[in-house]
């Protein structure tokens, strides 16, 4: 799907490639280790191989099953990635004569227990766009200032749907009853797929809303978007591009509760301060729903299903953005933090104003 971009200017035509020389993660954990328990933590760095490659080859090194491994997030296989994994310190003395060519072992520690899904704080990325000119360089640098003072919008990527980008239709289908799938973890991803691409059709509705607020004159609209006009004009009031609306539910930033929107002159001023965000839903059971104008907008990506759902940031705030440039090359290198969950590839995608696959 084509989804809206908030930023406005034209396509920027540079080559960015996902591979081991040009995309590097460093994961960054939720915690501390502590140096001592009975789980050996291994930080390591691995190419061409996801998550799950790497952990099936030690597990085959090892003679023990994967589900030994602890880990706290799926990194990219098209990069070089830098993560912690876990696994039982009776594991150590074989782990020391451990080699392969995609995989090195760079240090180990110990912690009181397992590794385990979202013990993440976020990831910090280093990215290397080819075929930059002067022009180029000049129009991703005002896109990344753009994005410094406001973020970006909090896409799936394309890894979530899958090497075709059709995943998402498999869930519908079983969803809706029409389709069976035996395997519960493909039947998990399907759903989960389903679930992301109403997420961004939801968001990619409300940025195309954001941007008519912010072109059009308020009465021009209200029609259009079947809003009040004194909705449209407290809208337009807003410093942020994405406009809040009555009803949406809003959560602190980075981490925090969900509540609805009181006063949104206030909570529109927070936003622009990143104190807070908008979020969008993740549709399933035992989930608030937004309400009032807001509701009017969700309920046409909500859909009932037996999946718990739950409530996603709609705009996340990357941070220490910073660029590079190599005019002998025509490189730039491009190198920032985002939050768990959210993709690099998003943010490019922003910039550069094309879908990415």
């Amino acid at each position: 799907m084509q989804l809206q971009r908030y930023l406005n200017h034209s396509q920027i035509d540079v080559v960015f490639k996902q591979s081991k020389d040009d995309f590097v993660v460093n994961e960054v954990p939720l915690y501390d280790f502590t140096g001592e328990g009975e789980h050996l933590v291994l930080k390591l760095r691995k190419k061409d191989l996801a998550t799950w490659d790497a952990i099936e080859i030690l597990a085959n090194y090892l003679k023990c099953s994967p589900r030994e491994f602890g880990y706290a997030g799926l990194k990219d296989k098209n990069a070089m990635t830098v993560q912690h994994i876990s696994v039982h310190r009776k594991f150590e003395e074989a782990l020391k004569e451990f080699s392969h060519e995609n995989i090195k072992i760079l240090e180990t520690t110990y912690h009181n227990n397992k590794i385990k899904i979202g013990h993440l704080k976020g990831n910090n990325f280093f990215i290397r766009l080819k075929r930059v000119g002067l022009v180029e360089k000049q129009k991703i640098e005002e896109a990344m200032g753009q994005i410094a003072t406001f973020g970006m919008p909090n896409y799936f990527g394309f890894q979530r749907f899958g090497i075709d980008g059709e995943n998402y239709k498999k869930g519908k289908a079983i969803v809706e009853g029409t389709l069976k799938e035996r395997n519960k973890n493909l039947k998990q991803m399907f759903i989960n797929a389903y679930q992301s691409y109403l997420f961004n059709s939801w968001l990619s509705k409300r940025i195309e809303i954001s941007k008519l607020i912010t072109a059009f004159e308020p009465k021009e609209i209200c029609e259009k978007l079947n809003l009040p006009l004194e909705e449209v004009k407290r809208a337009k009031k807003q410093l942020h591009p994405f406009k809040i609306l009555t009803g949406d539910l809003l959560s602190h930033y980075p981490f925090g509760k969900i509540f609805i929107i009181d006063d949104l002159e206030t909570e529109s001023q927070k936003f622009f301060e990143k104190d807070r965000v908008p979020t969008g839903l993740l549709c399933g059971k035992r989930v608030k729903k937004s309400e009032g104008f807001a509701q009017d907008i969700e309920k046409e990506f909500d859909v009932e299903m037996g999946e718990d759902g739950a409530r996603r940031f709609a705009f996340i705030f990357p941070e220490n953005l910073q660029s590079n440039y190599k005019e002998d090359k025509n490189h730039m290198e491009l190198s920032f933090y985002l939050p768990k969950g959210s993709y690099a590839t998003e943010l490019i995608a922003e910039i550069l104003h094309k879908e990415l696959s």
